[in-house]
């Protein structure tokens, strides 16, 4: 029988006080981030979370018992403002409006939460009445972990945590990038290029993989990842473009210019088509682009963008329906969910430049 891992054993394994790790668990004030994380990853890879009676294991709150129960409470929706996710957002906002309709045909509210500290997210938030939680985007461990102590059931939307497994949604990525990587090679291309931070998100690696399973299965070379800064520096605009202009301009010196660039969404698509604009070059005439999400400017540009058509509504609405049910089936083992993409045919695709 396996020895229950205790907070002394996870103590002991990284050399701190029992006291440290306590207050680390239980989400308190009075510890460093990076050793918060320390002992909440030590904690993961010697199974403390996994064991019965484990902190975070047992609800402290009672469960859901009927129809009358269930119209007095709400649901909240954790989606931290960092990295563009705001109800504003045409990818974020459009998998909250998900959400709320779903909740309300439920008869249910929405508490909605912004902040991303996870000492602040623990001062605003009063489990009392709430029915569970859905995560919006990329969420720390430190919150996650003290949804998980006070018991809130829970579902991910586009985020996975390897430390505090849960139920998740997302867009089947890596199928709907190949099939786009798929397409571009029927119409004759062969030089491709992907511009998107792989480790920006669960989704852009994803994206990436399919990309690079396309071209793979065709026998056609994968480029290098490791060897160009585009992959790194895509959250900062003002650094991909000035990186960005002297990639394109060095590759046409060099006559290595891709015929095909697949970009791991509509915004890295659309700023991408903006600077080879500005290089001279033709969409599709010289380069093909495609990005992914299908949100509403992918279509406004000038030149329309081929790309995947994510149904953010349904995530939202598949989110709601996942929590209810995990609400009522606690003990149910737990599921990644994911929803079919389409790509969508544009202007921004066309033959590859002879």
């Amino acid at each position: 029988m396996a020895k229950k891992v205790t907070m002394q054993k996870i103590a002991d394994h990284l050399g701190v006080s029992k006291f440290v790790v306590s207050k680390s668990l239980s989400g308190k004030e009075g510890v460093n981030e990076t050793t918060r994380e320390r002992v909440i990853q030590a904690a993961s890879q010697l199974g403390y979370f996994t064991q019965k009676n484990a902190y975070g294991q047992n609800p402290l709150r009672r469960p859901l018992t009927g129809a009358h129960d269930r119209n007095k409470q709400s649901v909240l929706v954790l989606m931290p403002n960092i990295r563009s996710q705001t109800q504003d957002s045409l990818y974020w906002g459009k998998i909250v409006d998900g959400i709320a309709l779903a909740l309300d045909q439920e008869g249910l509210g929405m508490v909605i939460i912004s902040e991303h500290r996870a000492d602040h997210f623990v001062n605003v938030l009063n489990p009392d009445g709430l029915l569970g939680l859905i995560g919006v985007g990329a969420i720390s461990t430190p919150q996650l972990l003290e949804v998980r102590r006070i018991g809130l059931p829970m579902v991910m939307i586009d985020h996975e945590d390897a430390l505090i497994p849960s139920d998740t949604v997302f867009a089947n990525n890596i199928d709907s990038m190949s099939r786009l990587v798929n397409h571009l090679i029927g119409t004759g291309h062969t030089s491709f290029h992907f511009i998107g931070n792989i480790r920006y998100s669960r989704s852009f690696r994803d994206r990436w993989i399919g990309f690079r399973s396309a071209l793979e299965e065709n026998h056609l070379k994968v480029p290098d990842i490791d060897g160009d800064l585009l992959l790194e520096r895509m959250e900062d605009y003002d650094m991909l473009r000035e990186e960005f202009r002297r990639w394109v301009t060095a590759r046409k010196e060099s006559d290595t210019l891709p015929t095909a660039l697949v970009c791991a969404n509509d915004f890295t698509a659309l700023a991408v088509g903006e600077m080879l604009r500005e290089a001279g070059l033709d969409i599709p005439g010289d380069v093909s682009l495609t990005g992914f999400d299908n949100i509403e400017d992918s279509l406004r540009g000038v030149t329309p963008l081929t790309t995947v058509h994510v149904p953010k509504e349904a995530m939202g609405r598949a989110a709601v329906e996942k929590l209810l049910n995990r609400i009522q089936n606690p003990a149910a083992p737990l599921e990644k969910i994911l929803i079919a993409a389409d790509i969508v045919h544009r202007d921004s695709v066309g033959n590859p430049r002879g």
